[in-house]
């Protein structure tokens, strides 16, 4: 096992709490979101992340990266940092159809015309290395069910080139089969780096694989992978370990849900917010860039749910030696806000990011956003992909 060294973080001082105030009457000054800040090894030049969103345009037979990814992503370069898309590992990783893998030189080459587009725009981008589990299709995998740490069915409906099939009981993996997606996330992210990413994510969260093995209603083994805190998280952290073994851990991050609720097949419990607790306790001895928050953001996401967190980053913040990004359903008064009140170092935006393009500049001048088209998210296409205007002049 890699040694790791025990680090110190330390907190940001609280800003003044200008945030009671309506965004229109902050200075520019005021606006931490523009400012830079350091997570890690990574230096942003301000604190307005890109969160990593499923596009499902990899629509070829090697799920390669393209030319017109390498354009979307270099449009949105004026973020302090790019998380890219869940980006699977192997085949076995997949859940979705037309998403882009890691795991091939055809990719790596991909990614490599990615990133250089995003460099050349003075952007950086991390990968977000992914592995579904449970929530895929046995459609994806030659008819054959898709992997969990036990055989529960989700109960979810799936998103499909033929429609949205009823997930499947899935394959309980054996200690031989988790040793060997350790070793694709290993690869991923020697890949990652390899095609010039400035780190990587590891995607821990929204009930995909790390996040089955995390949960007790998942997670029904007996052996060293369930059962207590530390064991249904050995998985998470042999492969946080091996990562670390071929890209530097401050320049590796995670992203946890903790109040994943209702959704994908979990829910919130007694044991949620200890068991979070101890991941979080656990990841603060490695050093890493960041940790990755999503707030609740649902409706009624939470509603009659005992033992939930209304504010996540409020109740790790002080748990968390390492910067913290939020996310989860903010515009820009609420994303200042955090910041003012300490509780985050930098927030991630999605739908905002995919309607513009220019989301720091519009934040800057204060001016008006474009809404994102839900209907072309997933469809493929330059169609709501590279088509959304940005400001002029």
């Amino acid at each position: 096992m890699k040694s790791i060294r025990r680090v110190r973080y330390r907190e940001p001082r609280p800003a003044s709490r200008m945030w009671r105030f309506p965004l229109p009457y902050l200075s520019a000054m005021s606006q931490q979101l523009l400012t830079p800040v350091r997570l890690g090894a990574l230096e942003l030049k301000n604190r307005v992340v890109m969160a990593p969103l499923t596009r499902c345009r990899a629509d070829n037979p090697g799920y390669v990266p393209t030319e017109m990814m390498a354009r979307h992503y270099a449009q949105r370069a004026g973020a302090g940092l790019i998380i890219s898309e869940g980006t699977i590992v192997s085949p076995q990783a997949r859940g979705y159809p037309f998403t882009p893998g890691i795991w091939s030189a055809e990719q790596v080459a991909g990614w490599r015309t990615v990133t250089a587009a995003v460099h050349e725009k003075g952007g950086l981008i991390v990968c977000q290395l992914w592995h579904c589990g449970r929530l895929s299709l046995p459609e994806f995998h030659d008819g054959q069910p898709p992997v969990a740490p036990s055989a529960v069915n989700p109960q979810w409906k799936m998103f499909s080139t033929t429609g949205q099939p009823d997930t499947v009981t899935p394959h309980a993996l054996t200690r031989a089969e988790i040793r060997a997606i350790v070793a694709d996330f290993r690869q991923g992210a020697a890949n990652a780096m390899a095609a010039g990413f400035d780190g990587v994510e590891i995607h821990s969260s929204n009930g995909y694989l790390f996040h089955q093995f995390f949960s007790a209603q998942s997670n029904q083994r007996d052996d060293e992978y369930g059962g207590s805190h530390e064991n249904r998280a050995r998985f998470f952290f042999e492969v946080l370990d091996a990562v670390g073994e071929v890209m530097p851990f401050d320049r590796t991050g995670f992203r946890l849900n903790p109040m994943l609720n209702r959704f994908h097949g979990l829910n919130v419990d007694a044991d949620t917010v200890p068991m979070w607790e101890s991941i979080v306790r656990r990841a603060n001895d490695y050093g890493l860039a960041f940790l990755h928050l999503t707030e609740p953001f649902l409706p009624r996401q939470l509603d009659d749910t005992p033992h939930a967190l209304a504010d996540v980053g409020a109740h790790f913040r002080p748990l968390a030696r390492m910067p913290i990004i939020a996310n989860g359903g903010l515009d820009q008064a609420a994303g200042e806000a955090r910041l003012a009140a300490g509780l985050c170092d930098a927030v991630a935006y999605g739908r905002a990011w995919i309607a513009n393009p220019d989301l720091v500049e519009r934040f800057a001048r204060q001016a008006p956003l474009n809404e994102a088209d839900m209907a072309t998210f997933y469809q493929g296409g330059e169609k709501g992909y590279l088509d959304y205007p940005a400001l002029t002049a």
